[in-house]
């Protein structure tokens, strides 16, 4: 997943060299719901990796 919001953030960048038009929106956008996701996911999974080892070590 964080290949994608680094594709998107490239695309964002090229396009903000170019001009900043509808592409840059849209890849910008696009990489920052991504990225929010990916720290979702992260937050997610450090809790449950935190639940699971205290449980082992009762």
């Amino acid at each position: 997943m964080l290949d994608w919001v680094l594709t998107f953030l490239v695309l964002a960048i090229i396009a903000g060299f170019l001009g900043f038009g509808g592409v840059a929106v849209a890849s910008a956008s696009i990489a920052q719901t991504i990225f929010y996701i990916f720290i979702i996911f992260f937050i997610v999974s450090l809790l449950l990796n935190i639940i699971t080892n205290r449980r082992d070590g009762l």
